[in-house]
């Protein structure tokens, strides 16, 4: 949470009508808010003390050390992330935990879709409703939003935290570590209400800095080429692939503001 006074409560409300949801732990982190985002959620704890809601208060470090700081307190077996402008649909997480649970397939982090968008090449979901996420996919596009993510903790284990460096693509850069040693999925129903229904580029959060976002991908496959995860060949590809992709956004930026689109 960073200076989220407008849209906190409406996170934790979407928490709060979760099936079960007072079996939750919830951890906000305060990310050296100066609005009153952290007196709305004081309030919140008071007012709704079935919530197991523990507020973790530091200065601003960006997103991931925030993340980070959550993941290192969770006492649970399974691990879910809630940005602060973004809202989980009623459903969202027992419908998730149902699908983790079944054993006739190996799930270690399942995604949902979100804000009514299809699921796009190269993803394709298969009969069960899922699909795969592999490093090879994560080069060309990412489908797991972070709000819509829940994973089992081992994770933490065999990939470790995001990277506190980086602002940018940070989440992909986890994802790709992560299939390294285990299964993701995405669940291909519309379980998360992201940055108030905006677009997911261009628009609000992170991603309004494309440049940044280019960056920041940049930064992940070159990673990825020092720990022998991709060829040279591979490397220069998406070198040239991400420079493309980020002046076909900024043009379609340009074009949805000209429509008068935020």
């Amino acid at each position: 949470m960073y200076n989220a006074e407008n849209s906190i409560i409406q996170a934790l409300n979407s928490i709060r009508n979760q099936v079960y949801y007072n079996r939750f732990e919830v951890i906000v982190i305060n990310d050296g808010s100066t609005d009153d985002s952290l007196a709305l959620v004081e309030n919140y704890r008071l007012q709704f003390q079935e919530m197991e809601i523990k507020i973790i208060n530091q200065e601003n470090q960006g997103v991931s050390a925030a993340r980070n700081k959550g993941l290192e307190i969770a006492k649970g077996e399974y691990i879910a992330l809630l940005d602060a402008d973004d809202e989980w649909l009623e459903n969202k997480t027992v419908r998730q935990l149902a699908v983790l649970e079944q054993k006739s397939i190996k799930i270690d982090l399942l995604g949902t879709l979100r804000n009514g968008n299809p699921i796009l090449p190269p993803y394709k979901l298969n009969s069960k409703n899922l699909a795969e996420v592999t490093l090879k996919k994560l080069l060309i596009r990412n489908e797991l939003q972070p709000s819509t993510v829940i994973f089992k903790s081992k994770i933490l284990e065999n990939t470790g935290y995001f990277n506190a460096d980086q602002s940018h693509a940070e989440d992909v850069d986890f994802w790709m570590r992560a299939t390294l040693h285990n299964k993701l999925y995405v669940l291909g129903e519309d379980l998360l209400l992201a940055g108030g229904g905006k677009r997911s580029f261009g628009s609000s959060g992170l991603s309004a800095n494309l440049k940044a976002m280019r960056d920041g991908y940049l930064n992940n496959i070159k990673r990825l080429y020092k720990s022998n995860r991709i060829s040279l060949v591979t490397f220069y590809a998406c070198i040239l692939f991400y420079h493309f992709k980020y002046i076909v956004l900024l043009i379609r930026n340009i074009y949805y503001k000209a429509k008068g689109e935020k």
